[in-house]
C-alpha cells in the first residue's frame, strides 16, 4: 500500500474525532482544526475513487467524471458556506482556490521535481491552452469589479444581472474546454496521463490494471457523503475559531480554505512531479484553477440566485490583483515548456508574499 493511501487511512479518526467535538460543543477550535484535518482524507480518497473510476469508464465518460468531481470538495464547503451566508468566505475561496493551484502546488511541484531532474519538460501547447483559458476567466471574474471601480454609482440589482450572464459565458466556455480536450484536441492531452500510468504499471510489475467498479464508486458516494457532513462541521465552526485566532474572513478564505479542500490535487501534483511527469503535474494544477474559474464560481452565482444568497462576480480590488498576478506569472513560467526548482522557488515566494499580504490587510 502506497504512503499516500496510508496517511489517507489514518487521518479518518478524525472523522468521528470531529463528530465528537461537535456534539459534546468543545471549543471551537478544537472543532474547526478536527474537522479540517477530516476532510483532507476525504478528499484524497474522492480523488482516488474519481481517478479508478475514469479508468474502467473510459477516456470520454472519465474525462467528465474528472470535471465533475475534480474539484468537488472545494465546491461542497463553497456550497455549504453559502447557504450559512457566509458569502465574503466563499468569493474569497475562490481567489485562494486559483491562486493557491497556481503558485502553490506548481511552484511545490517545480521545486520538488526540479531537485530530483536538473530539468523537466512538459507539452507547452497544453500550458499556452490552459494558460488563455484561465486568462479569459480572470478577466470576466474581474470585470464586475472594475465596473463599480470605474463608475459613480452602480445598482447592486444591474452587477447581479451582469454576475448571472458572466456565469452563463463561462459555464458554456468550460463546456467548449471539454470539447477540446475530450474530443477534437484529446490526444494532446493523452501524453502526460498514459505515461504514469505505464510507469506505474512497471514498477508493480502489473500486466494490466482493472479497479472494482462496484467498489470504487461505492467510495466515491461515501466520500462525497462525509465530505458534505464534514463541511457543514467545519464551517459552523469557522467564523468563530478563525476570529479566536485574529484571523479576517478574507484570508480563511483565501489561505486557509484552499488548503483543506485542495489537499487531493496537491498530492497529485506534487506526486506525478517528483515521478518526471510534470505534463500531467502541470495540467492538474492549471486545470484545477481553470474549473474553479470557468465552472464552480458561475455555479456559486447561479446557485445563490435559487437558494436566496445573492452572490456576485464583486471580487475586492485586492483579491482581483492577486489573481492577475497569478495568473500572469503562471503563464510566463511555463511558456517554454521546462522547469526547475529555482522556478518553483519564485512560485512559492510569490505565494508567500501575497499570503502575508492577505494577513495584513484589513477587513
Amino acid at each position: 500500500m502506497s504512503i499516500k493511501n496510508l496517511v489517507s487511512l489514518g487521518l479518518l479518526i478524525f472523522i468521528p474525532v470531529s463528530f465528537a467535538a461537535e456534539r459534546l460543543e468543545w471549543d471551537s477550535l478544537v472543532v474547526f482544526i478536527t474537522s479540517a484535518v477530516a476532510i483532507v482524507p476525504l478528499a484524497i480518497w474522492l480523488s482516488t475513487a474519481t481517478e479508478e473510476v475514469a479508468i474502467v469508464a473510459g477516456p470520454t465518460i472519465g474525462g467528465l467524471l474528472n470535471a465533475v468531481f475534480g474539484n468537488a470538495t472545494e465546491l461542497i464547503i463553497a456550497l455549504v458556506a453559502l447557504r450559512a451566508g457566509l458569502v465574503d468566505i466563499v468569493k474569497a475561496s475562490i481567489t485562494g482556490t486559483i491562486i493557491s493551484n497556481l503558485l502553490l502546488v506548481m511552484g511545490l511541484s517545480m521545486l520538488l521535481g526540479g531537485l530530483r531532474y536538473k530539468e523537466q519538460v512538459f507539452q507547452p501547447v497544453v500550458a499556452r491552452m490552459n494558460g488563455s483559458s484561465m486568462t479569459l476567466a480572470v478577466i470576466a471574474i474581474i470585470l464586475p469589479a472594475t465596473v463599480i471601480t470605474t463608475s459613480n454609482v452602480v445598482d447592486p440589482k444591474a452587477i447581479s444581472q451582469l454576475s448571472v450572464i458572466v456565469a452563463g459565458v463561462l459555464i458554456l466556455v468550460y463546456a467548449l474546454t471539454l470539447l477540446f480536450s475530450l474530443k477534437t484536441h484529446s490526444y494532446l492531452y493523452e501524453i502526460g496521463l498514459s505515461d504514469l500510468e505505464s510507469s506505474e504499471l512497471e514498477g508493480a510489475h502489473a500486466p494490466e490494471h482493472k479497479p472494482n467498479l462496484k467498489l470504487w464508486i461505492g467510495v466515491l458516494l461515501i466520500a462525497t457523503i462525509g465530505v458534505a457532513f464534514e463541511s457543514e462541521i467545519f464551517v459552523g465552526a469557522v467564523e468563530e475559531a478563525t476570529k479566536g485566532l485574529g484571523l479576517t474572513p478574507l484570508f480563511t478564505g483565501v489561505i486557509l480554505l484552499p488548503l483543506v479542500g485542495g489537499a487531493a490535487e496537491y498530492v497529485t501534483a506534487v506526486r506525478v512531479a517528483i515521478k518526471n511527469n510534470m505534463d500531467l503535474s502541470v495540467s492538474v494544477a492549471m486545470g484545477s484553477s481553470l474549473l474553479v474559474a470557468l465552472l464552480v464560481a458561475p455555479i456559486l452565482v447561479l446557485v445563490g440566485q435559487v437558494i436566496g444568497q445573492p452572490m456576485d462576480l464583486n471580487f475586492n480590488l485586492f483579491e482581483v490583483v492577486a489573481m492577475t498576478l497569478a495568473v500572469v506569472i503562471a503563464n510566463v513560467i511555463s511558456l517554454d515548456g521546462r522547469s526547475n526548482w529555482l522556478e518553483g522557488t519564485l512560485l512559492l515566494a510569490t505565494y508567500a508574499i501575497l499570503g502575508a499580504a492577505f494577513y495584513f490587510h484589513p477587513v
